[in-house]
């Protein structure tokens, strides 16, 4: 295994570990100690629902709750990680500030909780990233989103009244519009030499003067002329 992909599986569970630590610390300190962290989440349009934006993605309701959000969690950053890793910690914070922001301007009345919102932004960053950027690597992974998770995209919709639909479609959303604003930072569709020869070919076609001689650019013109030599300067057989 190469340095590089070491980094980045290092990286991974370092994102990934940290995070469940602390959901799972709090879901098992609330029912060991019957403490109402829950009270903590994000209640749109509401001063107390504010620090809703920061915690809710870490509370959870049960352990099916918690456990579903792992699992996905899990294998999404992974891939969040490892194949962007020079923006991934950016991606991930602004995924998980923003949706937050989101849903607490849109969402309907309530006390939103769990890390749906973080999961589908991730989900929508990684399938829309591989499509913007035309990477064949990238969409691959793009694919790989689609056939794990491709029925994630029902609960945007509002089928349960138990799940919180507008957490799903704010982080989907959040995840699409930074998968388009950050389309030309990270990893990039690598560029060959066919490509560069014909952006060169075409650059020569619409901007001649720049691939001019400088000889014939300074004014200056070189001629020739042939001057027979005199005939007292040939050389004679002796």
């Amino acid at each position: 295994m190469e340095i590089e992909d070491r980094k980045r599986i290092y990286d991974a569970l370092l994102l990934i570990l940290s995070f469940l630590t602390v959901c799972w610390g709090l879901f098992l300190l609330e029912g060991e100690f019957d403490i109402h962290f829950k009270r903590w989440g994000n209640r749109p349009r509401t001063s107390e629902g504010l620090i809703g934006i920061l915690t809710s993605p870490l509370l959870h309701s049960d352990l099916k709750h918690i456990w579903g959000n792992t699992v996905s969690f899990f294998s999404l950053t992974t891939f969040l990680v490892f194949f962007y890793r020079p923006i991934a910690f950016k991606v991930f914070g602004l995924i998980y500030i923003l949706s937050g922001v989101l849903l607490w301007i849109w969402g309907g009345p309530g006390n939103h909780i769990g890390a749906s919102g973080v999961i589908y932004g991730i989900a929508a960053f990684v399938f829309f990233g591989g499509l913007f950027r035309n990477d064949t690597k990238l969409l691959r992974v793009s694919l790989a989103v689609a056939f794990l998770y491709g029925s994630l995209i029902w609960w945007v919709l509002p089928i349960d009244p138990h799940i919180s639909w507008e957490g799903h479609l704010s982080g989907a959303v959040i995840g699409v519009a930074l998968a388009w604003l950050m389309r030309t930072a990270g990893p990039q569709a690598p560029i060959y030499q066919w490509e560069i020869d014909e952006l060169e070919e075409q650059r020569r076609i619409d901007h001649p003067e720049e691939f001019e001689d400088p000889a014939t650019d300074s004014g200056i013109k070189i001629t020739y002329e042939y001057i027979e030599k005199p005939k007292e300067y040939e050389q004679k057989s002796p």
